[in-house]
């Protein structure tokens, strides 16, 4: 039968209060068929709030932030729930050369470059369109970057768009284009808590699945070594669901970098260069609580996920209704291409040229059972 159900409402903006130099930012509300709800606002593009149902259908906030601008405002950031860009991740003493010019962007996470800068696109006013689509409320948010800011070259147009599927997905599709040649790699930052508000306090008992069967260690600044390591016999061999705390006590030193914890880029097994350009999402992850019932899934055409869980939360990030996020109280799933892959031409390639269109696509499925 022909599916006559009425289409979602586009979603609606409101106040979000003013930033610090007094600008007005609005936050607008998708809800889809199923009575799932986003909360983004137009600043950072952040994702404030996402409630999906556990398995008794109970609507719950599975996303780490904020109850106001002003504590997305403050530094330093986690960026909690934020669109990140011009690269998301990091770049060595950022620095890179490209078509034989040597580029030197602003340090933010010495001594390198991360996600995007000082004033990444997680600190920038998006202008927002709202928009009804046949898969559910969408908000377009669009951005440019001029030439030079923090760095780096090539006036770079992006439009990012949000949309909540009536599949109770949260989809991300990215395109940029650029005067000069660049480097590009966009992702999201959400911080999720499957267990909602009630939450004991870490992810720690969550099982996680990860599509990939080599992972990029890194060196005590979060820098890749260069390898694509084979995750087989090591605690980075999430091949089959696995709890994300079973492991972190093991003695294997790139578990123990910095607080301690996961913050590696996963390689990707659905990821093949030849089709890269006009691949459609593939399985990357999977992430079940079986507290809730709920389950995440990651769907992207990236060749790589960041798998996070929250090292750097130390109990003085106060969030939603009075929350204080401590360690491993959440974990990201970024899709993105290989941190600094700018230095590493053997790399699948993060370089956008005049006349191309950079595009990339990923979802957050959501199950309950």
């Amino acid at each position: 039968a022909a599916d006559t159900a009425p289409a979602s409402p586009a979603p609606t903006p409101q106040s979000f209060g003013k930033t610090r130099g007094g600008t007005p930012v609005q936050i607008y509300t998708l809800t889809n068929r199923n009575g799932c709800e986003a909360r983004i606002t137009n600043y950072g593009g952040i994702v404030v709030s996402l409630k999906v149902p556990d398995r008794n259908g109970h609507l719950d906030d599975v996303v780490l932030g904020h109850d106001d601008l002003a504590g997305y405002e403050a530094h330093p950031s986690p960026y909690f729930g934020a669109m990140i860009g011009r690269y998301g991740n990091r770049i060595a003493q950022g620095r890179f050369a490209l078509d034989g010019r040597d580029y030197q962007l602003a340090l933010n996470d010495a001594p390198n470059t991360l996600h995007g800068g000082k004033q990444g696109f997680d600190k920038r006013l998006w202008d927002a369109r709202e928009i009804t689509t046949p898969d559910g409320p969408a908000l377009e948010l669009t951005y440019t970057s001029p030439d030079g800011e923090e760095g780096y070259p090539g006036k770079l147009g992006v439009k990012a768009t949000y949309t909540l599927t009536n599949n109770d997905e949260l989809r991300l599709a990215f395109e940029a284009t650029t005067d000069k040649p660049t480097v590009v790699n966009l992702t999201n930052h959400s911080y999720f808590d499957l267990h909602g508000p009630a939450s004991k306090g870490d992810i720690l008992d969550h099982e996680a699945t990860l599509f990939a069967s080599k992972f990029i260690p890194v060196d005590r600044t979060s820098i890749p070594l260069g390898e694509l390591r084979p995750v087989a016999g090591t605690p980075f061999d999430f091949t089959k669901p696995t709890k994300i705390g079973a492991r972190l006590g093991d003695p294997y030193e790139q578990l123990h970098l910095g607080p301690g914890g996961y913050d590696h880029t996963f390689v990707l097994d659905g990821y093949d260069p030849k089709t890269a350009a006009t691949a459609a999402p593939f399985l990357a992850a999977r992430v079940h609580d079986p507290a809730s019932g709920r389950t995440l899934e990651l769907w992207t055409s990236e060749p790589g996920v960041q798998f996070y869980t929250g090292n750097f939360l130390d109990g003085t990030f106060s969030g939603k209704k009075g929350n204080v996020y401590k360690k491993h109280a959440a974990f990201c799933l970024e899709p993105q291409h290989y941190p600094d892959s700018p230095n590493h031409p053997e790399w699948p390639s993060v370089i956008l040229r005049p006349g191309e269109t950079y595009r990339s696509t990923f979802f957050y499925r959501f199950t309950a059972q």
